[in-house]
């Protein structure tokens, strides 16, 4: 599962990290992403790779409003292939999500859900591997572009927290998620190396996606 995430990197730094042209630009730090919203995205076209945007949550073609059915803002990458949801996105459509870190709750008895934020230990840009799709209106004819962040099982340092993480791609897996055959992208399909993480504990103010301020990502006190 991830339901939040973080960009904190200027735009010219994230589309160095991906070694793309800037198509459609952000502008400031975003510290509360939250589902239905505009991200960043970077896709390949002709060859080349594009740091664009599109709204999270993504609507199957199918759909005849967004609400038609749920509101899937993740896609399982262990069946993503083959559900009729995803499985033409999986074949032909896939980008990557750059993120600075991104929040979990863990449900702890008697507590409720504890927010976590969790970022690379590196300090460096992530890229969570996402699967795209144009929908379009039945009546209106309006187009949206709408995408998903494909999850894994959690890795052993991340269990505790939650059993779902992003796959979090390396750079020397763009290429594969990118422009490879679908059985490409399933090797790829990985949960991160035991160390890559760091986290800590932060304030439930980042349960209301109203908020959105660097203070969100600090670690809890007591």
């Amino acid at each position: 599962m991830c339901g939040r995430f973080v960009i904190t990197a200027p735009e010219e730094a994230i589309a160095e990290w991906f070694d793309a042209e800037i198509r459609v630009g952000f502008e400031g730090s975003r510290f509360n992403i939250a589902p239905s919203q505009m991200i960043p995205v970077v896709v390949e076209y002709e060859g080349t790779r594009l740091l664009s945007e599109m709204r999270w949550g993504f609507i199957p073609h199918w759909y005849k409003t967004p609400n038609d059915g749920p509101f899937l803002i993740n896609a399982r990458g262990e069946t993503a292939h083959e559900k009729p949801s995803f499985r033409t996105a999986f074949a032909k459509r896939r980008c990557i999500i750059p993120a600075s870190g991104f929040y979990e709750w863990h449900e702890k008895k008697g507590v409720g859900k504890e927010p976590y934020f969790i970022h690379a230990s590196s300090g460096d840009p992530m890229g969570f591997a996402g699967l795209w799709q144009v929908w379009t209106h039945p009546t209106t004819q309006d187009r949206w572009v709408t995408v998903a962040i494909v999850t894994t099982q959690a890795s052993a340092q991340i269990s505790d927290i939650h059993h779902r993480e992003p796959v979090t791609l390396q750079k020397n897996e763009f290429d594969p998620w990118l422009r490879g055959t679908p059985a490409d992208a399933r090797q790829v399909i990985n949960a991160a190396d035991e160390g890559y993480f760091m986290f800590h504990r932060v304030d439930r103010a980042v349960n209301s996606a109203r908020h959105d301020s660097e203070e969100l990502m600090a670690p809890l006190i007591g």
